[in-house]
């Protein structure tokens, strides 16, 4: 079987847990026999394509104009957008960048359907329009690779998806990483929505993270049930040896890592290690990430006066994200709203007890895990304090914990998302 998979991402280009979930899935399907055609919207030549077929639609040219795609602009109907979005950032921030950067539908329209078109691959102001042209390079390769089903993964890649559909006819599963209620707290950007929506009601079927993001996609976008199944994402298996790195102090380190955004809770984490170190002065704490709430979570630190025991480190990349697990003592994951969570299992995988919020899709699958409401700074703070200073506590979590995460390996997600696409061909 050949998969045309779309992806925003590929590794080492990524920024959060869809390119990992992406290549998780790759990876897994090559395992059980599966090929893969992975295109994504820029390629910088150091990704591992050892295993897939990576297609960088920077490189390949589309006149719609051409005679070999009449007959596909005759059954397809092009939506232009005229204005930009950025994702991950709250609703204010996206309002002032709106209003900064207006487009209007005829520039919009000249550059997009120019012959050569390079992307950024990033998540900046033209992001709405780089959208639409992958559309247009996923209808391309469409027509011109050998392949039996197609796969886009999250929003960004649902145009494309249905490009490719339109064009030959093929079947096409889309994967739901994250909603824009996820993103945004419930304030969602309209636009965003109806790509979502749209792409999981012209796909033959729909893959959810969690049966909290199933529930979303039925009753928030009304996708008939029959059409969702959830499979649940896993975790790769190699990791650094525990003991490569040796904490430079003596404390115990509590870690937060991801987007500091409104969707993963870091208020409530700084709220929570206040509340810690007015019980012991023997913990430092870790914000490892980049986000629009950046700036305010430090100033908020500065108000509380535990700068002294607080850290932030920016954006980590591979290797320094297992430097520091490889630090902590606990890891901490307090989302308000999270389709999965990759991040808890690689801290598990990493001999780190995590603490997560159960309004977290990972809750589902984790039983040696500390679970609270992520409102909950009591419970919260009560967690890291009793993970750090009761031993045999953090060793029950940390032994069962372990044994748990090697259960979840990419090559079995895969073989659910392989019977999924057989199903789908066998109809």
């Amino acid at each position: 079987m050949r998969v045309l998979m779309f992806g925003w991402e590929f590794p080492p280009h990524i920024t959060g847990g869809l390119g990992t979930a992406s290549y998780g899935i790759t990876k897994g399907l090559v395992k059980n026999g599966t090929e893969v055609i992975f295109v994504v919207p820029k390629a910088y030549g150091d990704e591992d394509n050892r295993t897939v077929i990576l297609k960088n639609a920077s490189e390949i040219p589309f006149d719609f104009k051409d005679e070999e795609y009449k007959e596909y602009w005759n059954r397809i109907k092009y939506l232009e957008i005229g204005s930009n979005i950025v994702p991950y950032v709250a609703p204010e921030r996206f309002q002032q960048t709106v209003e900064k950067n207006i487009k209007t539908g005829e520039e919009f329209k000249s550059h997009v359907f120019s012959r050569n078109y390079e992307f950024s691959g990033k998540y900046g102001n033209n992001l709405m329009e780089e959208v639409a042209r992958y559309a247009l390079i996923a209808s391309a390769i469409a027509l011109k690779e050998d392949f039996d089903i197609i796969h886009a993964h999250d929003w960004l890649t649902y145009p494309a998806g249905v490009a490719a559909k339109k064009s030959t006819g093929k079947k096409l599963v889309v994967h739901m990483h994250a909603t824009e209620f996820d993103r945004t707290g419930g304030n969602v950007n309209q636009q965003v929505y109806d790509i979502e929506k749209q792409g999981m009601e012209e796909a033959d079927m729909v893959i959810a993270v969690s049966n909290l993001t199933r529930n979303i996609v039925i009753e928030k976008y009304g996708i008939p049930p029959e059409k969702v199944v959830t499979v649940h994402n896993a975790v790769d298996q190699n990791t650094i040896p525990a003991g490569s790195f040796i904490k430079p102090f003596n404390e115990k380190l509590v870690t937060f890592l991801g987007r500091i955004t409104f969707q993963k809770g870091p208020d409530y984490f700084i709220e929570a290690a206040y509340k810690v170190l007015k019980k012991s002065n023997n913990v430092r704490f870790a914000m490892a990430g980049s986000g629009d709430m950046l700036e305010k979570m430090i100033k908020r630190v500065a108000q509380l006066k535990i700068a002294d025991k607080f850290h932030f480190t920016g954006f980590l990349k591979e290797n320094d994200v297992q430097r520091i697990f490889s630090l902590s003592d606990v890891f901490v994951m307090p989302s308000v709203s999270e389709p999965f969570g990759i991040v808890p299992l690689e801290a598990m995988r990493s001999s780190v007890p995590v603490i997560i919020s159960k309004q977290s899709g990972v809750a589902e699958i984790l039983n040696h895990a500390v679970k609270i409401d992520f409102w909950d700074i009591d419970a919260m703070a009560d967690s890291i304090y009793g993970l750090c200073h009761y031993e045999g506590l953090s060793k029950m979590f940390i032994k069962y914990g372990k044994k748990e995460i090697e259960n979840l390996k990419w090559e079995d997600t895969s073989l659910k998302i392989i019977d999924i696409y057989k199903n789908l061909l066998n109809r």
